[in-house]
Order: structure tokens, then C-alpha cells, then sequence
């Protein structure tokens, strides 16, 4: 019998309990340990069977971490392990920052012999792979991805760390051809101003290319829905023969489908060279459970 993969979940917010999910249901796979901030303090009860630690360093023979941390402490969590001899995966979301963060990570895996997938959610993820298929069909053209409606996680992360915010929920309502508004939902502190708020998240790069709109609730779990979805459309030239138009749509549970794509991706990171990689690198048939042959046979 193959030896399975030991993967580790890095953190326990909301990707981090569908990743344990998704690692349950993974025919191939091992979950050797949860790591949080508090360790097994206030442990939940669905993870008493399994060890939980604060130190990743204190779990044995990990193959494969899977960051489920917010998007701006990936790359430094990325950096810890790899020295380990341990590969990471992770959903970083900030679009205009991965090809920095590939490069920096390239160079420490391959000093480390190691392989970290990087941007590995949905968007960027498996809309990249998308996009780039769409691409490939119709090489002049124009694609449009349509967010939406529906909850972004990296999204209210970013604003419930901004001054004065309890609790926050970020939601994405599409325009069209690539247009959104971000409508912001805050539990304020006691004596936060709403305009103080306002001003952070519009300065933020998360939220400056869009138009943005904050409200102070009550109660922002009276708001929340983990659904979302997305509307990719490319129209353009395959050959010379105009008029060519793809769409893909889905409709979706946000943190369930980010944290599938993670166990996809930590299960492709065992069979890549030493590197840093980006969804759109990797063979798809390597993000799924069995051999090349009878993947083959039964999919194309």
C-alpha cells in the first residue's frame, strides 16, 4: 500500500476547519496535526482526535503544511517551514503581489529543497487555470472575471484588522466586465468613528481599485453568508476566426472550495521539483488522488 501524504493545517479559522474536512475525506492523505496560536487550549471537540500543537516543529515526519492564515502572514509562515524540509501551500489573494512572492520563495526552496504552491484558492487558483485554458482557445481577445455576489474572505479578514473594528464582512457585488463594489459591513469599537474606518479601508490595496461602501451593524453575524461565486467570460480570436466566446460559472461555499484546492495542491506539491509554484504550473491531473494512467483513461 502507498504510504500516505502527512499533512499538517496551519491555523483554524474558517479555511482551516474545511481543510481538516477535506484531509478526512482524501483517500491519500494523513492529517498529523492541527497548529494554532493557543495550541490544544480551548481545544474544539471535533479535534481531540488529533494532536494540536503551537509549534509545527512539535509534530513528526510532515510532508506537506497547509496555511489556513490570513494572506499577509503567508509568506512568513512559508519562510519558517520550508528550512524544515517541510513543503507549503497556501491561498495568498493579493493579485498584484505574487509574482513577488514566487520569486523570494524560489530562491529559499531551492536552497532548501523543498516546493511551496503559492495563490493556490479559487481566485487566484482554479479561475487562473481557468482563464489561462481560455486564454489558450482564443489568443486575441478579452476575458472578464465577475465576482460575486457573495462574502470575501481575504476581503473582511483585511478589514477586521483595521483600528477600531470588532468584527467585519466584506461583500462582493458584480458590475460586469470585471467591475465590483465592495460593500463593508463593521461591528465598530466602543468610540470608533465610522468615517475614521471608512477612510483606512478605502486606503487599503484590497479595496482602492473599487468602489466601496462601509456600514456599521449591530451585528455582522447577522449578515454573513459563506456563499459566493464567480462568472468568467473571454470573447475573442481563435486562429483568424473572430467571434470566438467561452463562459465558466460556479456558485459556491467560499472557505469549503478554498480549502479542497489546498489539499489538491499539497497533493500535487509531492510530485514537483524544488520550486515555488503558481496553480497555472502544475499539471491538473496531478492535483487529484491515483496514478497518471488511470486518470488518463477515464478523463480524456
Amino acid at each position: 500500500m502507498e504510504k500516505k501524504i502527512r499533512a499538517a493545517v496551519v491555523g483554524y479559522g474558517n479555511i482551516g476547519r474545511y481543510a481538516v474536512q477535506a484531509l478526512q475525506a482524501a483517500p491519500d492523505f494523513e492529517l498529523a496535526g492541527i497548529v494554532r496560536r493557543h495550541g490544544a487550549a480551548d481545544m474544539p471537540l471535533e479535534l481531540q482526535p488529533y494532536q494540536v500543537v503551537k509549534d509545527i516543529r512539535e509534530l513528526k515526519d510532515i510532508d506537506v503544511a497547509i496555511l489556513c492564515t490570513p494572506t499577509r502572514s503567508c509568506e512568513e509562515y512559508a519562510r519558517q517551514i520550508v528550512p524544515l524540509g517541510i513543503n507549503t501551500v497556501d491561498s495568498f489573494d493579493i493579485h498584484t503581489q505574487i509574482r513577488g512572492y514566487r520569486e523570494r520563495q524560489m530562491a529559499l526552496c531551492h536552497e532548501t529543497n523543498t516546493v511551496s504552491v503559492i495563490a493556490a484558492g479559487w481566485d487566484p487558483g482554479s479561475d487562473s487555470i481557468v482563464r489561462t485554458l481560455m486564454q489558450s482557445l482564443a489568443p486575441k481577445g478579452l476575458s472578464y472575471t465577475n465576482f460575486g455576489p457573495g462574502m470575501s474572505m481575504g476581503h473582511s479578514v483585511c478589514v477586521r484588522s483595521k483600528e477600531g473594528v470588532r468584527n467585519a464582512l466584506s461583500v462582493t457585488i458584480p458590475l460586469g466586465e470585471g467591475i465590483h463594489r465592495r460593500m463593508v459591513y463593521v461591528e465598530l469599537e466602543e468610540g470608533a468613528r465610522l468615517e475614521d474606518v471608512t477612510a483606512a479601508v478605502k486606503a487599503d490595496p484590497y479595496f482602492a481599485n473599487d468602489e466601496t461602501h462601509v456600514f456599521a451593524v449591530d451585528s455582522v453575524d447577522d449578515v454573513r453568508d459563506m456563499g459566493h461565486g464567480v462568472n468568467l467570460v473571454r470573447k475573442g480570436v481563435s486562429g483568424q476566426t473572430q467571434n470566438q466566446r467561452f463562459e465558466f460559472n460556479m456558485q459556491i461555499n467560499n472557505p469549503a472550495l478554498t480549502a479542497q484546492v489546498l489539499v489538491n495542491v499539497a497533493r500535487a506539491s509531492m510530485r514537483l521539483q524544488p520550486g515555488c509554484y503558481t496553480m497555472i504550473e502544475i499539471p491538473v491531473v496531478d492535483m487529484l488522488p491515483g496514478s497518471r494512467e488511470d486518470l488518463i483513461e477515464k478523463l480524456v
